[in-house]
């Protein structure tokens, strides 16, 4: 008896204490004149001439199918699609480190949509998001049946052999 009331009036202090704390106000602040009207490339690899353009670069996609255990490799430009049975992969950019920089990684933006079950055209995106080679742990394609990963990213640096 004396534990139940002991929890009872915990609760009574805890339900007390339940207020929500004033939400903070935002703190306004303003963009320096100078800052306000400079010109940003829009796309600033293939603007300031780093790399190879977008539209030149090929990603490898790996796609396995969990069902039959079948794999196969997309060679895919920037834009392009393709479709493999119930499965059509995006992508959308691909992107590698230069070879000057320490970390080496590679990676690609891709959208995955799978076809609806009981249907003939109606796809559904399962995916879109960048997947990195090297962590394919940091942004994984989650479906039940496929496996989306970037193999490759073949682009050139300037001054690159």
């Amino acid at each position: 008896m004396i534990r139940a009331g002991a929890l009872l009036s915990s609760l009574a202090l805890l339900a007390a204490c339940s207020d929500d704390p004033p939400a903070p106000e935002p703190i306004q602040t303003e963009i320096p004149e100078e800052l306000e009207n400079v010109e940003l490339p829009r796309i600033v690899g293939d603007e300031a001439g780093i790399g190879t353009p977008m539209e030149e670069r090929v990603a490898t996609i790996g796609v396995l199918n969990k069902r039959n255990n079948l794999t196969q490799e997309l060679e895919l430009k920037p834009g392009e699609q393709r479709r493999i049975g119930d499965v059509i992969v995006r992508l959308r950019a691909c992107e590698r480190t230069a070879p000057w920089e320490f970390d080496k990684e590679e990676g690609a933006f891709v959208q995955v949509l799978v076809r609806e079950r009981g249907s003939e055209s109606d796809f559904r995106r399962v995916f879109s998001g960048w997947l990195f080679k090297n962590k394919p742990s940091i942004n994984v394609v989650e479906h039940p049946i496929y496996d989306v990963w970037v193999k490759s990213c073949a682009m050139e640096f300037p001054g690159e052999e």
